[in-house]
This record gives structure tokens, C-alpha cells and sequence, in this order.
């Protein structure tokens, strides 16, 4: 364990991202799809999910907000996270974070409703394609443990269209 906190505290490689007198953007729209698989049950569900990502301190910490709405043979489930990640640049197009956060969840199964408060760990992969950087793809692979009642545990990953907002 004490391997993870020293790969988190460690800056990664420095690539000099292509910038062509242009600067990073303000914050990163995150739109796409959610497959996930519960662990307790074995249940499927699929949905959208996005969010906003912006960096308060560069190369150290980056903040993800998103919403995921999950439907399932018999439930709905809207879970809002908030993540907080460590970035590393692997290339000029290539991005890895890991991160971890606190998740609220809404759900709604056989017509009862339950709120619970989780815990959500991610692995993201950003790819910018172009040299702009406006446009790209992500995926996020997870495991989101909740800690309300049956304290369900479930896998997913999530894939989808990376759109930079606004210049700094």
C-alpha cells in the first residue's frame, strides 16, 4: 500500500504537450456510456453518464463532478461523484489518472427508493488524437463500494467523447 501513496505523490514523466501558442483548457467535458455489473448479484446495468474535470494544481490534482444514471432489469440508480485524481502525461495525445472520491446514490428498486453515501476508485485513460487538443476519447474503468444497507459492491467502466472547454 505504501507503493500507491508514493506513485500518487510522484510527478510523472514531463512530455511538452503540443501547444502551438495555445493554452490548456479551463475544464473537460466528459460524455458517454456505462456498463456496470453488480458483485452482490451479478446484476447488469447500462447507462450515460458525464461530467466536468477541471485542475486546480497542475500535474498534481485534477477534479472530476459526474452523474451516472444506471437502469437495470428492475432498478434505477443515479449516482453523483466527486473525484479527485492524480494525473500523469504518458505522451503529447496520451493521459492516465487514478483517482478515488466520495459518491452519493439515488436508487429505486421493486418500488422502493434508498439513498446511500459510497466510495468510488477509478483509472482513467484520456487519448487527444488531434494537436489541438479540443476533441478525444476516455475510458475509466471503476469499483464503487456503497455504504448503505447490503453495502453493495460493483464493477463498470465507462467510455466516451472528451471535449476541451475554453482557453485559460
Amino acid at each position: 500500500m505504501r507503493w500507491l501513496w508514493i506513485a500518487l505523490l510522484l510527478p510523472g514523466p514531463r512530455y511538452a504537450v503540443a501547444q502551438n501558442n495555445s493554452k490548456e483548457s479551463i475544464a473537460i467535458l466528459e460524455l458517454g456510456a456505462a456498463p456496470g455489473r453488480t458483485l452482490n448479484d451479478q446484476a447488469w446495468t447500462f447507462g450515460p453518464t458525464t461530467a466536468v474535470e477541471v485542475t486546480p494544481i497542475e500535474k498534481w490534482l485534477e477534479l472530476e463532478a459526474g452523474v451516472t444514471a444506471s437502469f437495470g432489469a428492475h432498478s434505477t440508480e443515479w449516482a453523483t461523484d466527486l473525484l479527485f485524481k492524480k494525473p500523469w502525461q504518458l505522451s503529447p495525445n496520451v493521459e492516465f489518472m487514478a483517482g478515488l472520491g466520495p459518491e452519493w446514490i439515488h436508487s429505486r428498486e421493486s418500488g422502493s427508493t434508498r439513498n446511500s453515501a459510497a466510495g468510488e476508485a477509478v483509472l482513467d485513460f484520456m487519448l487527444w488524437p488531434g494537436r489541438k487538443r479540443k476533441f478525444g476519447w476516455y475510458l475509466e474503468p471503476g469499483f464503487e463500494y456503497s455504504f448503505g444497507r447490503g453495502h453493495e459492491r460493483s464493477i463498470g467502466v465507462s467510455a466516451g467523447l472528451l471535449i476541451a472547454i475554453g482557453k485559460r
